[in-house]
């Protein structure tokens, strides 16, 4: 685990450093002399360790903010109090674990190791992995998965990644964001030695704060440095960090691509109802049975569909011999406008008839009703 020692006293700091280190020499521990207000951010830390004498109602607020941006975020407090209204206060503002100041092994170590064990648990429950495929060129997958990611994010409050794989030409990020990315999926597999939660966010272009996007190299010359073994490690990592990974892999099938089909939950061939498409879309489909893919884990997606279309949606069905799992109605207008301006259609155009049927689909996919307001105790023991 990454660990943070937070304290004014430095005694203290080198003293719970020394017992951490002993207890597992794996565990990453820093140590930060000061307060809360010291506190760098904390993306990738397991677990802070906040040591004071007096924990006051303004760093459990801080405390309460904190885990609000950092769910998984353990708190432990080491002070010395313990009285039953300081407990009801600091189990509020999320906290795990308060011990007395100072702590030895026999407090800290079953108090660590619970967190351990809660850890472990969630890291389990996996995120689901969903491949966005274009049968063939323009056939809009790269706006189909960049705008129901923040659909999914936004209407479903789902931790979302979007994963641009199209290595040579891909610009997912631009569908739906003006910011320049800071690095790419190909800086990532440079120092894929650094993989961790932390190192992976920072290399993100951040839409809200629950979407973002690893962009596709800039050059297409570095297409080269992204291997099939990195595809890997980074949907290992991404399934515990988030809801919904979604893959715009594009059209070209290779190694890297075909590892990332591989690990897919659900694959969407994105198609329209022309004839080209039909036949690429054969052509697609037969390669998938070649692969062994199961017929559930492929979900036909028709785009820019259309009532007036020659070719009727039960034409495209008898003609690939499955079902069309949803189809996204034409409106040429808002989605020009969506990616001129490079921004999202849910946002740009909401009442679109393309922003319903991707809430719609994102709806689907979560699967979940919206909680109803709920209680502070019934919030707090499902964060404990």
């Amino acid at each position: 685990m990454k660990i943070v020692i937070l304290s004014k006293n430095e005694k203290q700091l080198i003293e719970l450093a020394g017992l951490l280190r002993a207890r597992n020499p794996n565990d990453d521990v820093d140590i930060v002399v000061g307060d809360l207000d010291r506190l760098a951010e904390p993306a990738g830390v397991d677990v802070l360790l906040f040591e004071q004498a007096h924990i006051g109602e303004d760093d459990l607020e801080q405390l309460g903010q904190l885990g609000n941006h950092h769910p998984g975020l353990a708190f432990v407090l080491l002070c010395q109090q313990h009285g039953p209204e300081f407990l009801l206060q600091a189990m509020r503002a999320g906290v795990r674990e308060v011990l007395p100041s100072p702590a030895d092994a026999a407090s800290l170590y079953p108090a660590l190791r619970r967190i351990e064990e809660k850890r472990d648990k969630h890291s389990q429950a996996s995120g689901k992995v969903l491949a966005f495929v274009s049968c063939k060129g323009g056939s809009g997958a790269t706006f189909i998965a960049a705008n129901l990611a923040y659909a999914l994010a936004q209407q479903e409050n789902q931790r979302v990644a979007l994963f641009d794989l199209n290595l040579q030409f891909g610009d997912a990020s631009l569908f739906v964001s003006d910011s320049k990315p800071v690095a790419t999926l190909s800086n990532v597999a440079q120092q894929i030695h650094r993989l961790d939660p932390s190192f992976l966010t920072s290399s993100m272009v951040h839409v809200t704060p629950n979407f973002g996007v690893l962009a596709a190299p800039e050059d297409p010359a570095h297409a080269n440095d992204v291997k099939p073994e990195h595809i890997d490690q980074l949907l290992k990592l991404a399934r515990r960090q988030y809801d919904f990974i979604l893959l715009d892999v594009g059209r070209s099938l290779d190694a890297v691509s075909v590892r990332a089909l591989d690990q897919a939950d659900m694959i969407f061939p994105i198609l329209q109802a022309t004839l080209p498409y039909i036949r690429d879309g054969k052509r697609l489909l037969d390669v998938f049975r070649s692969l062994d893919y199961r017929r559930d884990k492929i979900h036909l997606i028709l785009n820019r569909y259309s009532a007036n279309d020659e070719i009727r949606q039960r034409d495209l069905e008898n003609a690939y011999g499955a079902r069309i799992f949803k189809s996204i109605p034409n409106h040429y207008e808002a989605a020009a406008a969506s990616v001129n301006q490079g921004v999202p259609i849910i946002k740009l155009a909401r009442a679109s008839p393309i922003s319903k049927s991707l809430l719609d689909f994102a709806q689907s996919l979560a699967g979940q009703p919206e909680q109803s307001n709920q209680g502070w105790l019934a919030r707090v023991f499902q964060r404990a």
